[in-house]
């Protein structure tokens, strides 16, 4: 940390500021692949888009590059930094482009670079597709759409999202055990070998756990070949014999004969020794004497008792196997010892038996069930997001289908960049290294510099296990292409960034402290390497806070009649410490001088706050809650359960009124709600005294009270149109048209629009997914649980609640860490063992044989690595104040949560201080805490505050508060030429010499098109072209006389004005009729002059009439609706109308009869 002696700020600032520079201009550097270690607040994405834009200035093609992504929002953030400074480039001064490439590159461009630099914008823009810049879900989907028949898929597949995924595999786990129960006995038997061990909600739970964990079981039964294979390989694993079980084991142990069985004679000794102690041991060897004299069947049923005088309930050797009097007798001690011994290895033997059967059982049902996924997917023509990764990296990785799919994917990229590295899964580096395994062999090499890995990561925030993240695997990639390129003598440049632009000095001084301890840096920083960010925001003022944790208070009795408004004053924990952070964020955004912040020369706002937590547990909707109270805004949680907000609640019990009308709580519901809004008065006259059902009530009273008829008149409208629209529909109309959505957001506020939104994309999705009815969306929504997550990093000027997995990539002034007091818990129940890819499932902790207790116990040390990891991610959220603090149970601290290792970090650098918080809130307390504060001894960084959300949307325009005027009737247009009555027949080129008349009236049609638009001296000469056509099959007699009638009518000079210039052919008419009726139609050939529109029409295979009067009146109602659709467009010009009979061809003028 700086101190007041250290360098002047701008000084230190300047320094930090050209190394970062320097470090990032070689990680940027387009001549070498390049492994970039990338600290918090480094500069990271910075790097990855400087990487792109030296690229494309280099004279890389934009479709050569591929960036992969760890989220759609990092690649949208990446296409948008690259797009506006492409943008920026285009347009700027030779001086100010000049001074960019030069911070670029490390070098004064040329004139050349300087022109290659304006050009990339329309270069990028021009890129088919755009730029590769997607997630490795998004580019693998890109590559099986491009070659469907190689990877084995429908070349129509569509990919499923979560929601689909979660319902399919539902459904298959659901005929999974449909056939179990009805006698598949290899299913039977593995359903009962799980459900011995596992409950109803146990099942569910560890089945689930199994299936979220398939790409690994996938991989595993397609490299043994069959679940069958795998099941084998588990009990050889184990030692133990398909045909063994836990009792048969326990049998043989008990057995006389048995190769590891008691040694009955020492056993014997043993008891005429403890005879000798006391009246309790000779008790005891009754119980012994009598169970070495039963045979091995008795044996095995009194086991347990004979387990019990030689092991405790945990499993352990007694301390204490005979009296002192007892162990006198020589060989005694030794006997009791070697039996105990014995039964150790006998437990071991049947706890390795038990987890052999359990497991393999739950494998059995878990590959049934995925079979049965895979089947439904198949049949869907669908893919999961795992299907997608696995099945692209099956495609690049078979010798017989690679080399083609590579030959076409390795001409088309010559760069990949990998963004967020730490976080790839095993699956997807195996996609990377067949994307890049032509980069540094052979041809693939090409001249220096020509092709290039770049990955940029940091293993200290490598936090998604989950997802199968693994910081060994960053390393080993970083060895296994370091490896290729030294090979392939090529550039190869890792780059350690640790100047960081985002915090403090007092923020990283304490993560740095927090971190220095060996018990804290364990997964954090490898080796003995010490944790070092060197800050450039130098000389602003920050602080560290570590506040005292709040205790549960004392059992005191509860006053029944307290009011709901008031605090409890023996509150949970928890929610005491949601009551402090509510109050403390509320003063510091009122004008508290606490609130000041001088690293930004201004006073704190709700948007600078981010409080994240660990879980998600109660506390996050406590905190919301004290912070509404008292009036601070906030954003919410980052994630919520659809069906748990009060407007989707609202709008479901609407949809069950709908269903069931009869149901009284549901309509009092709906009635009280925001859609119809009865007071309480209202509602209880209603109710009380009432006859029948609500409903009932509800419409025999509708005359005698004014919202009494509102009520029924709305709901009774909905009850006609609920059986007849689909559900979209009908709620599109309740919030839209009819007010429904203001109406809630007057009462819920704004932040219902969120929840209302989702709500109405869920019934899309539903109504693309199944047969609609709002029965079965209201039953699908409730079911599925739907959790949304929320996008608060553009939550506006409001306080954030968010997992630290969900801040991830983001950062704010000031963060809250409240949960930190509880160490993580071991939640997964099965147990992969990553050196043979199989999985264990001892169904508990007294089960476990030793290679279980192995992996489990390597599975907490990861945990606690990834634990720690997480913290690192948390703290260095923080850009100018980090608070720490949290609440205690009753359980005994365990010494290793965060608090207790940011207590001990910043013990050594922070100083004591005495808090109360008595004065803050009626229920505070007090305590020690320490704190680290930094001055500001520089300018201010920003002191803009935090936009607020909607601050510059403005006033909406009139118009948008209008509702729209009615949809024109009907809604598809009326088409003049498909008139209402029946036209006239068309010839029939069936009868005998039709057939001739039928082509000939097409040709004609044809010519009387196309013709016109050419010059008079050109149009026999096409006309002779056109008909010569040996499609045609006309003799050139016939080809002369069709060819002279069709010039005679279009040479004609009294049809010059018809089919000379200024004519059009086909023309589009699109129009209302009385300002209420569409019409769409389309004019055979169209003449406007200055003073007159000319409306030809061609009736083709239709026999002509003799005179105009004969023409039929559906003809002249179709012109009439033409020249009355004109007659809008020119209303000062007079209007004709023709027909051309093309079987003539004959033209004659017609009367029109016009639209009343």
């Amino acid at each position: 940390m700086t101190g007041q002696n250290d360098p002047h700020p701008d000084t230190l600032r300047g320094e930090r500021e050209a190394r970062a520079a320097e470090h990032q201009r070689a990680a940027s550097d387009p001549d070498a692949s390049a492994w970039v270690t990338a600290s918090a607040g480094t500069g990271k994405t910075k790097v990855l888009t400087d990487r792109v834009l030296n690229l494309l200035l280099a004279g890389t093609e934009p479709e050569r590059v591929l960036c992969l992504t760890f989220t759609k929002a990092a690649a949208a953030e990446m296409r948008n930094r690259l797009a506006e400074r492409l943008a920026a480039w285009a347009v700027a001064s030779d001086a100010e482009l000049t001074d960019w490439l030069t911070a670029l590159t490390g070098e004064t461009p040329d004139a050349s670079r300087l022109r290659r630099a304006r050009e990339l914008f329309a270069r990028v823009l021009d890129t088919a597709g755009g730029m590769k810049i997607q997630t490795i879900h998004a580019f693998c989907q890109t590559v099986l759409a491009r070659f469907p028949l190689e990877a084995g898929v429908p070349p129509h597949f569509q990919v499923m999202d979560e929601r689909s995924a979660a319902e399919t595999l539902q459904a298959a786990r659901e005929s999974v055990l449909l056939h179990a129960g009805r006698g598949d006995p290899r299913l039977a038997d593995a359903l009962a070998a799980v459900t011995a061990h596992a409950g109803e909600s146990g099942f569910d739970e560890l089945l689930g756990s199994l299936l979220n964990h398939r790409s690994r079981l996938v991989r595993l039964l397609s490299r043994e070949g069959g679940v069958d294979t795998v099941i084998a390989r588990i009990f050889d694993h184990l030692g133990v014999h398909p045909e063994e079980t836990p009792d048969s084991v326990r049998r043989d142990g008990c057995a006389p004969d048995a190769g590891d069985g008691p040694d009955e004679a020492a056993l014997r000794l043993a008891v005429e020794a403890m005879k000798q102690g006391t009246a309790k041991e000779a008790g005891k060897a009754d119980g012994l004497r009598a169970w070495l004299d039963a045979d091995a069947a008795r044996r095995a049923e009194r086991y347990g008792e004979h387990r019990a005088l030689f092991l405790t309930q945990a499993g352990e050797v007694r301390s204490t196997l005979l009296t002192k009097a007892a162990r006198e007798v020589g060989g005694a001690q030794a006997a009791m010892e070697a039996e105990a011994e014995r039964l150790l290895r006998l437990e071991a033997r049947m706890n390795a038996a038990t987890v052999a059967h359990a497991t393999t059982g739950l494998l059995r049902l878990g590959a049934a069930v995925l079979d049965a996924y895979h089947a439904r997917k198949r049949a869907q023509a669908r893919m999961d997001y795992d299907d997608l990764v696995l099945t692209a990296r099956d495609l690049l990785s078979q010798p017989t289908r690679a080399a083609w799919v590579l030959f076409k994917l390795d001409n088309g990229l010559d760069h990949v960049l990998i963004d967020e590295a730490q976080d790839t899964s095993p699956e997807q580096w195996d996609v990377v290294q067949a994307l890049t395994a032509e980069f540094f062999a052979g041809e693939g090499a090409r001249e220096a510099g020509a092709r290039s890995v770049f990955a940029v990561g940091d293993a200290k925030q490598s936090i998604y296990s989950f997802q199968r993240a693994d910081p060994a695997a960053f390393a080993r990639m970083h060895d296994h292409f370091a490896e290729r390129a030294r090979d392939a003598e090529q550039a190869w440049r890792p780059v350690n960034l640790q100047v960081s632009f985002r915090a403090t000095d007092a923020v990283l001084s304490a993560v740095d402290a927090v971190f220095a301890r060996p018990d804290a840096a364990e997964g954090v920083v490898e080796g003995d390497e010490r944790l070092r960010h060197d800050p450039v925001r130098v000389g602003h003022a920050g602080r560290v806070e570590l506040w005292p944790t709040v205790a549960p208070a004392g059992e005191n009795e509860h006053d029944p009649w307290q009011p709901p408004d008031e605090p409890e004053p023996d509150a949970p924990p928890a929610t005491r410490l949601a009551r402090l952070i509510a109050a403390r964020i509320a003063g510091w955004v009122g004008g508290d001088p606490d609130g000041w912040l001088a690293a930004r020369g201004r006073q704190m706002q709700a948007g600078d706050v981010l409080v994240l937590v660990r879980r998600r547990t109660a506390f996050m909707g406590e905190l919301v809650r004290a912070l509404k109270q008292r009036e601070v805004p906030v954003a919410g949680v980052d994630r919520m359960v659809l069906t748990e907000q009060l407007a989707v609640r609202d709008l479901v019990a609407l949809g069950r009124f709908l269903l069931l009308p009869e149901d009284d709580l549901t309509l009092a519901c709906v009635l009280k709600g925001p859609l119809i809004a009865l007071d309480e008065d209202a509602l209880f006259a209603l109710c009380h005294g009432r006859k029948g059902t609500l409903w009932d009530a509800l419409r025999d009273r509708a005359g005698e009270r004014a919202d009494f008829e509102r009520a029924f008149t709305r709901l009774n409208e909905l009850l006609d149109r609920a059986d007849f629209v689909p559900p979209h529909e009908l709620f599109a109309r309740i919030l839209g048209a009819e007010g429904g959505r203001a109406a809630i957001l007057a009462r819920l506020g704004a932040e219902a629009n969120e929840a209302i939104d989702e709500f109405m994309q869920l019934a899309l999705a539903y109504e693309r997914e199944h047969v609609p009815s709002l029965e079965g969306f209201l039953h699908w929504l409730e079911a599925g649980a739907q959790e949304v997550k929320r996008e608060a990093e553009h939550a506006g000027n409001a306080v954030r609640i968010m997992t630290v997995h969900g801040a991830k990539g983001l950062q704010a002034p000031v963060v809250i860490l409240p949960d930190t007091t509880q160490p993580p818990e071991q939640r997964e129940k099965l147990l992969w063992d990553e050196a043979t890819g199989l999985a264990l499932w001892p169904p508990k902790k007294a089960y476990e044989e030793a290679q279980s207790t192995a992996l489990r116990e390597a599975a907490e040390a990861s945990q606690a690595r990834e634990y720690r990891r997480l913290l690192y991610v948390a703290m260095t959220r923080a850009e100018d104040r980090l608070y720490v603090t949290g609440w205690r149970t009753n359980k005994t601290p365990s010494g290793t949560a965060w608090y207790d290792m940011v207590a001990e970090g910043l013990a050594d650098v922070a100083e004591p201080v005495d808090f109360d918080f008595t004065a803050t809130i009626p229920d505070g307390w007090t305590g020690e805490g320490l704190r680290l504060d930094t001055p500001q001894r520089a300018a201010p960084k920003d002191p803009k505050p935090p936009r607020a959300e909607g601050e510059s949307a403005g006033e909406l325009p009139d118009w948008a508060r209008t509702p729209p005027a009615a949809e024109p009737r009907p809604p598809r247009p009326l088409a003049p030429s498909q008139q209402s009555e029946r036209e006239p027949p068309v010839r029939s080129p069936l009868q005998p010499g039709e057939a001739d008349a039928f082509q000939r009236g097409r040709l004609v049609h044809r010519l009387l098109q196309t013709l016109p638009d050419l010059p008079p001296d050109q149009r026999g000469e096409a006309a002779d072209r056109f008909l010569a056509d040996p499609a045609h099959g006309l003799s050139s007699g016939a080809q002369r006389e069709l060819r002279d009638e069709v010039l005679g009518v279009v040479n004609a000079p009294r049809h010059a004005h018809l089919f000379g210039p200024g004519s059009h052919a086909e023309v589009p008419v699109v129009g209302l009729l009385d300002g209420r009726e569409p019409v769409s139609g389309q004019v055979d050939r169209l003449v406007v002059t200055d003073t007159a529109v000319v409306i030809v029409d061609y009736k083709t295979n239709r026999p002509p009439p003799a005179h105009p009067e004969e023409v039929s009146e559906v003809y002249r109602r179709q012109l009439g609706t033409y020249a009355r659709l004109l007659e809008q467009v020119y209303p000062r010009r007079r209007v004709e109308t023709w027909l051309l009979w093309t079987d003539g061809p004959t033209l004659m003028p017609i009367e029109p009869i016009k639209p009343a």
